[in-house]
């Protein structure tokens, strides 16, 4: 829940201004406005990458201000729009059972999980290699799978398709249905609209750092917004 939130850069004009907004798990959410208008700031806001000058941002009902970002991993994956930002480990597996290994799981069991995972992602046969010499799609899987390895309930995608073919983009479809069939929340930040209209149920338009928009599908929506599209 974003609750009367307000953010600047450096003390310039407020790029968030008093913004409230409630998501829900059971929404496809898409973020849409200008160039400017604080999407990407409202994404890094909603995960505590950055925290509110003003307000709050309740996380599965706790305060971000108050944990940590582990702690916020854990509820809520984002996803940058360069996937680079967030790649670190020597070879594809490495990125992915790293977080695994931190909180002690047993070998068999992160095993198990990363290939699974690779599966999933269709990233096994580049198990063994170096991160960063990967396609932009293979890094954008590489870098949800490590998300989502975390097992969180909500996930930003910042931009996530960009740079992407049409292949790819159905790759990305694919795995985000997968995702919403086991109840995990998505908000999407994007200016796709092909993309944003397959998918979401929810459409928040911002400008100016505010929302102007709130608008949702008759799909069963818990979200309490001003009319259904």
């Amino acid at each position: 829940m974003i609750d009367h939130v307000s953010f600047a850069y450096k003390k310039q004009h407020p790029i968030i201004n008093n913004m409230s907004i409630e998501l829900f798990s059971e929404d496809f959410t898409a973020i849409v406005g200008a160039n400017g208008t604080g999407k990407t700031t409202l994404g890094k806001l909603m995960t505590g990458i950055l925290k509110p000058e003003k307000g709050s941002v309740i996380i599965d009902g706790l305060d971000s201000s108050k944990i940590s970002l582990g702690a916020i991993g854990k509820k809520a994956g984002y996803l940058f729009q360069n996937p680079e930002r967030q790649i670190f480990a020597p070879n594809v597996y490495e990125e992915l059972s790293f977080p695994l290994e931190v909180k002690g799981m047993k070998k068999e069991e992160i095993e198990r999980k990363v290939n699974e995972s690779l599966t999933i992602f269709q990233l096994t046969h580049l198990s063994k290699v170096f991160p960063f010499t990967l396609s932009q799609g293979e890094k954008q899987r590489l870098a949800l799978a490590a998300i989502l390895i975390n097992e969180p309930k909500f996930l930003i995608l910042d931009e996530p398709t960009t740079g992407l073919d049409i292949e790819r983009k159905n790759t990305l479809s694919t795995i985000l249905g997968r995702l919403k069939e086991k109840g995990i929340g998505i908000v999407m930040i994007s200016h796709d609209g092909a993309f944003i209209g397959k998918h979401a149920t929810r459409i928040i338009e911002l400008a100016g750092g505010e929302v102007i928009g709130d608008n949702k599908k008759c799909l069963g929506s818990k979200s309490k917004t001003d009319h259904c599209a």
